[in-house]
């Protein structure tokens, strides 16, 4: 029986080493990866906590692949669902996506293709989950595996958490045989035990690589002068790009131009652009057109760029998580980068003022919440599941409130469970034939003004009869001539007969209501949990200023004894170290190592690793500082793949 169950597992070790050969094309899994995988497929509830960039798509993607039915993946960001879908499809893989300000004949497409075992893949957010229509899809579905990304969003200790994450476990009543993976990049020992717990596990089983990157070096440095800093750090780096995050969407262009202005090619990211202005600037930094991106922290989930070699926040972040998920965008190649984090005298003030506006009075919510109502104008007792577009600047504007009391108390209205709030996202025009051929045949011959636009539609859109399909109004133009208001009209009075399902091209944010619109004395914000949730806010806030103000220990120890991991040894690199080092290296150490380095060199150029391997019997640090010395100094030089040599 042994035998049997170790060829079985071997068979499955097997095929999904052939599945990441097949359709990712890497020849074998990353640490970790493969144990994960085995975990998931064996039926086991399981909790990955992998770094930014360590493949966490990868631990139930494969998996699901080897599995028979549906993979169900529960995320909260549109941007990253529809990225994954787009990439799944690219690479044979099908896929779908269901999120706020779909139409509904989309989303019973998604689900029928899902119950009639034509998805492989149906990404779902949170809030969709306890819907009548997912319930009874769900019902209907073959689930392989339940995949939850950005987990931490499930504990009310976790830095980002979302009530309609806290549904999850309640659908598991409907597959209860079907295994979870929850994923996350960030979480202390207690989120670890509250995501297990909220989900439901069976029994604990967490699979966690080390927080340690031995190639980021973490930086704190107290400085008035932070734009003659930045500009130093920026100009010095030679190769790869590089992010600087601000808390102000002002900001971002300030310093952009500011930069562009001293030579340093650079563009700026926020929430607030048109996606379209987003995309291109995003796909610009990509492909090194732009060489640094100054951003809000809208930038960067789900963005892997392999040569960030510099991450400079020039203010101070929520909490330790965000931060070290933001500077985590560095170095992915494994290649030296650094991290630096800027504190002027003034900013510990601003971080708490910060947070003091982040939590408006109890009473102020309420009264931006039935404005909302008043607003959108929904009815008491209306709007549940509907979705509405909103301009928060003119929302503000129109009753004079403050932008940055009604952010926040959307936000908290939001995180208690009652609205949704989605990004701008590019949405292109989409159409659904759901006539007949026969029924369409005889309506061209009746409304000959409309027999090009429908040639078109059966002869260039594949798939328009069984699904929606994506279409330009300019490409349509540029083939047929017809004038793009023309073709937009023509559409509207085909969805009206019911020829076809039309849903226009948008980029407006929009406000998803979960509930029906409640009167303001049925509507509840319980104190206790308000006062936790700032509570929890304010020891966040205070682990950030405990980490700027400590320079007496290692900086990633400090950051991976906040994640619970202890670390054996100081980096020997980051301000706290060097610090150290500078007083323990002496003259004649460094003329000993310096000279091994050189005789080293001479005989084989190599990487500052084996270096540190050949003077294992000098304390790492002294290495490393004495390695830095040569290089400012010019004695050696080191190139894009990080290979050592004398500099002749």
């Amino acid at each position: 029986m042994q035998n049997y169950s170790l060829t079985c597992r071997l068979k499955k070790m097997n095929l999904t080493r052939d599945i990441l050969k097949q359709y990712w094309g890497y020849p074998s899994f990353r640490p970790m990866q493969e144990e994960i995988v085995d975990s998931v497929i064996g039926g086991k509830d399981t909790l990955a906590l992998l770094p930014t960039g360590g493949g966490k798509s990868i631990c139930f993607q494969v998996p699901a692949m080897a599995m028979e039915g549906v993979c169900i993946v529960i995320t909260p960001l549109i941007s990253l669902m529809k990225d994954q879908v787009m990439h799944l499809k690219k690479i044979g893989i099908a896929a779908a996506a269901i999120f706020s300000g779909m139409h509904h004949n989309e989303i019973e497409i998604a689900y029928n293709q899902a119950a009639f075992g034509m998805l492989k893949f149906l990404y779902v957010s949170p809030e969709r989950l306890l819907t009548k229509e997912f319930i009874e899809a769900l019902k209907k579905m073959k689930v392989c595996l339940l995949a939850v990304d950005e987990s931490h969003c499930i504990s009310q200790w976790g830095y980002d958490f979302r009530p309609p994450y806290l549904k999850i476990a309640e659908i598991r009543q409907y597959i209860p045989n079907t295994p979870v993976m929850a994923l996350t990049a960030t979480a202390t020992p207690k989120v670890v035990d509250d995501i297990q717990f909220r989900l439901g596990f069976k029994e604990k089983n967490v699979f966690q690589t080390s927080y340690e990157r031995k190639n980021v070096t973490y930086n704190v440095i107290h400085e008035a002068d932070k734009y003659g800093l930045m500009y130093r750090l920026l100009k010095k780096m030679e190769h790869g790009s590089g992010i600087v995050y601000v808390r102000s969407r002002k900001r971002t262009k300030a310093i952009a131009d500011w930069l562009q202005s001293t030579g340093i090619s650079a563009s700026f990211y926020h929430a607030g652009l048109d996606t379209k202005t987003r995309d291109y600037r995003q796909q610009m930094w990509m492909e090194g057109k732009i060489k640094v991106i100054v951003a809000t922290n809208a930038f960067g989930m789900g963005i892997d760029k392999p040569d960030v070699r510099l991450v400079v926040h020039l203010d101070l972040p929520d909490s330790l998580e965000a931060y070290f998920q933001e500077a985590g965008r560095a170095g992915r190649d494994l290649q030296p980068s650094e991290a630096f984090l800027l504190v002027a005298d003034s900013d510990i003030k601003k971080l708490k003022d910060k947070l003091q506006s982040s939590y408006p009075e109890l009473d102020k919510i309420k009264t931006i919440y039935n404005a909302l109502g008043n607003y959108l104008q929904i009815p008491i007792g209306a709007g549940e599941n509907q979705e509405y577009n909103f301009n928060i600047n003119e929302f503000a504007q129109y009753y004079n409130f403050s932008l940055l009391e009604v952010y926040n108390s959307i936000n908290l209205i939001e995180r208690e469970g009652y609205i949704v709030t989605s990004e701008a996202l590019q949405a292109p025009t989409k159409i659904h034939i759901t006539a007949s051929r026969e029924d369409l045949y005889r309506f061209q011959i009746e409304y000959k003004e409309y027999d090009t636009l429908i040639k078109y539609m059966l002869r260039n859109l594949p798939g328009v009869l069984s699904d929606f399909v994506n279409i330009r109004e300019e490409t349509i133009f540029q083939k047929t001539g017809l004038p793009i208001d023309k073709i937009e009209r023509q559409l509207k009075n085909l969805d009206k007969l019911n020829f076809l399902t039309y849903i226009p091209r948008s980029d407006k944010p929009k406000i998803q209501y979960l509930t029906e619109r409640l009167d303001t004395k049925h509507f509840h914000l319980s104190k206790e949990v308000y006062n936790d949730r700032k509570n929890d806010a304010e020891k966040r806030i205070q682990a950030v200023i405990d980490f700027v103000n400590n320079d007496k220990e290692c900086r990633s120890m400090q950051l991976l004894r906040y994640f619970g991991e202890d670390m054996k040894r100081r980096c020997g690199e980051c301000d706290v170290c060097s610090s150290k080092n500078k007083k323990t290296l002496t003259q004649d150490e460094y003329q000993e190592i310096s000279e091994i380095i050189i005789n080293e060199l001479k005989e084989n150029e190599t990487n500052i690793y084996d270096i540190i391997e050949i003077l294992k019997t000098y304390r790492e640090e002294k290495v490393i500082t004495s390695i830095k010395w040569m290089l400012d100094n010019n004695i050696i030089k080191q190139d894009e793949e990080g290979i050592l040599a004398i500099n002749s």
